[in-house]
């Protein structure tokens, strides 16, 4: 999709919820304080919000109803997605159509789940998918693709352990992070082994978590905020079905979306100064350095080691703490990923604040489904 037809869109204000184990909350509990804020720091009164869009994967119907009720939003048009992973991104990327194409002027986007109400475990997959019926969960095939790296590229377990790391460092500085402490590689892997050579402290935890954000018009949005992040891009493809071999050390979806979106905005990744991406194991991140752009083939473990990924290095990446600290409760990791990138840009990161921030992307994929590397992938990319 073009975006030289569309008006700018500015994300106004952002909010997010600490993430975390919350099974005592409803799910519209979760997100009505990130709602509220959300709009305090838009600018935006409640009733000029003229459409709701609301990103979640595994917490039933009219979640978005559900949350309007009590937040004094309901009768206007309000949108569920479901994407999987992908979904409250997805859902973000609706409501930029909506207000690039001036359908509507002000949009109120949110990305909730609960997952402390499926009582712990992997995420349940669909039975009806032969490759989960035959025993396929998402640490196994995260498994599956580190080894095929670690042995192709020669590296070893201690380089997935440093992923990790990295990511509790930049936790610890993230109050709403659900890991808050920081490790060591030492500690990673003597953790239990998960799925080989996949341990336990190199998978996101499950939880409950809400983020939303107000977006509008570039062109008036200093009127309601000192400093608003504009939406230079934003792209959503889903997976290729292939029948038979397919490559595990690149994820085809991340690299096809990323590339026509880098081609629709005229930029690269050269010209990115901080990112969120889909961090859900250790090898993820690896993987997203280099179907991202960011290196070569094989060198994603480069920019761990010397640091270019870490705060105060050249490119930082999920300064947040990413999912494998700060959590990834499904539905709601896209816009969270917003909140961070948003914030970044706004010079609001505090002690994880990337200086001098100007342009930042998110990366979130979703879904595992048979014949598909992922069944979506959603990139946006901000800037000041």
């Amino acid at each position: 999709m073009s975006h030289s037809s569309f008006r700018d869109v500015s994300v106004y204000g952002s909010s997010i919820i600490p993430f975390g184990k919350f099974p005592h909350l409803s799910l519209s509990s979760l997100a009505r304080p990130a709602v509220v804020e959300a709009l305090k720091d838009s600018g935006i009164e409640r009733h000029n919000i003229q459409a709701l869009y609301c990103g979640s994967a595994m917490s039933g119907m009219m979640s978005g109803q559900r949350i309007a009720r009590d937040c004094g939003l309901s009768g206007i048009p309000i949108v569920n997605a479901e994407n999987a992973c992908s979904s409250s991104a997805t859902a973000f990327r609706e409501a930029w159509v909506a207000v690039a194409s001036g359908m509507i002027d002000y949009a109120l986007v949110i990305g909730v789940e609960k997952l402390s109400s499926l009582g712990g475990g992997t995420i349940p997959l669909d039975k009806e998918d032969i490759e989960v019926s035959n025993g396929m969960i998402m640490p196994g095939l995260y498994a599956m693709r580190a080894q095929r790296y670690l042995h192709d590229y020669g590296h070893t377990v201690t380089d997935l352990a440093k992923v990790t790391v990295k990511s509790r460092n930049h936790g610890a500085l993230n109050p709403g992070a659900q890991f808050r402490t920081t490790t060591t590689v030492e500690e990673v892997l003597a953790s239990r082994k998960v799925a080989d050579p996949i341990t336990l402290l190199q998978c996101c935890p499950t939880g409950d978590g809400a983020a939303a954000v107000v977006i509008g018009p570039s062109d008036i949005a200093n009127r309601h905020v000192t400093k608003p992040v504009k939406v230079i891009g934003s792209h959503l493809a889903s997976g290729k079905y292939m029948s038979g071999f397919r490559e595990l050390k690149v994820p085809e979806i991340t690299v096809r979306c990323v590339t026509e979106l880098y081609e629709e905005i005229g930029l690269g990744p050269e010209d990115l100064d901080v990112l969120e991406c889909h961090d859900a194991f250790s090898i993820a991140e690896l993987l997203y350095y280099e179907a991202l752009g960011l290196c070569k083939p094989g060198e994603g473990v480069k920019l761990i080691n010397d640091g270019t990924t870490s705060l105060g290095g050249k490119i930082v990446v999920n300064p947040s703490g990413g999912m494998l600290s700060k959590g990834h409760p499904v539905g709601a990791s896209g816009v969270a990923q917003i909140v961070e990138i948003v914030r970044q840009l706004q010079g609001r990161g505090g002690n994880r604040q990337v200086e001098n921030a100007k342009i930042g992307l998110t990366h979130v994929t979703g879904g595992g489904t048979a014949g598909f590397d992922h069944g979506a992938c959603c990139i946006h990319v901000f800037g000041v």
